[in-house]
């Protein structure tokens, strides 16, 4: 953690730092375990290139998905501008719980619960990008509207820019993007997670389930649950709590994929190698 950092995180929190320790786990920002003079340890997180305003976007994700109370998030302890920096309260981790136990059962039911407290919109009423790539989340009338043009057409025009994908893929992606509305289940907009691989979910020594890193927004819930299964980490006891206590609408398997073109083709973009390949075969399944 560099000088300025350290300052302004010590003036905003009001108290000095002992120790700052790098963590490992994103793939965007620098982040500390930060241990100060009194014994108290934080998490703190600072991105050199970014905005000044980068972090507000995070914090107020957080806020917004601690307010229905049911599943739980760090504590915003400050946010800064300049240089821009985030301090959260720290999570003391337990590994991963039994996929099958209780702890994996209260995550499912939880989540379902969190969906249906609900969003505004479809997106941000405050129009904040989310992401690496900042893609867009100005309200958009419906799902498949705001899945076509504040994910799959501008993520079409990124992956054109550095060929990271196939022309052809690009080109059959921009076709699934004109008939989304072939797969709307009209349903309103969930509150969601935005990025809900297993890393983002930790679980402390209590067996508590806590969320971190949103990509909050309004959209289907059917997207958080598709991204869970994109990457594992998830054990089957939190799908069975998840459909007991909301059932998806029929023929959810069939679009599975289709929700998880998104994070492939962002991933296919970042990071290219077996992303490109499955970010094809999925765009190809709906072409």
């Amino acid at each position: 953690m560099d000088d300025a950092v350290r300052g302004a995180v010590e003036a905003a929190i009001g108290g000095s730092i002992r120790s700052a320790r790098p963590v490992h786990g994103g793939d965007v920002a620098a982040s500390y375990r930060v241990t100060l003079n009194d014994g108290t340890t934080i998490f703190a997180k600072t991105h050199a290139a970014a905005a000044p305003d980068f972090f507000d976007t995070e914090a107020a994700g957080l806020r917004w998905l601690l307010e229905p109370r049911e599943l739980l998030v760090p504590d915003v302890l400050a946010v800064g501008h300049t240089p821009p920096f985030l301090v959260l309260e720290w999570i003391d981790e337990a590994g991963r719980a039994d996929p099958r136990g209780a702890t994996e059962t209260a995550f499912g039911a939880s989540l379902a619960r969190l969906h249906a407290a609900g969003a505004p919109c479809f997106g941000r009423e405050d129009r904040r990008t989310t992401g690496s790539r900042r893609l867009p989340n100005d309200p958009a009338p419906t799902w498949a509207e705001f899945y076509r043009s504040r994910r799959l057409l501008p993520l079409a025009r990124l992956a054109l820019e550095p060929a990271a994908l196939p022309e052809r893929s690009v080109r059959q992606l921009e076709d699934v993007a004109a008939r989304l509305e072939e797969f709307d289940t009209a349903e309103p907009p969930a509150r969601l997670h935005g990025d809900l691989w297993a890393g983002n979910r930790l679980v402390d020594g209590n067996g508590r389930n806590w969320l971190i890193d949103p990509a909050a927004h309004g959209g289907s819930r059917e997207f958080d649950l598709a991204m869970m299964r994109l990457f594992g980490g998830f054990g089957p006891g939190a799908y069975a709590a998840y459909a007991e206590v909301a059932p998806l609408a029929d023929g959810w398997q069939d679009r599975v994929a289709l929700h998880q073109i998104a994070p492939l083709v962002v991933h296919a973009i970042k990071f290219g190698g077996g992303y490109v390949g499955a970010a094809a075969d999925a765009i190809g399944r709906y072409a």
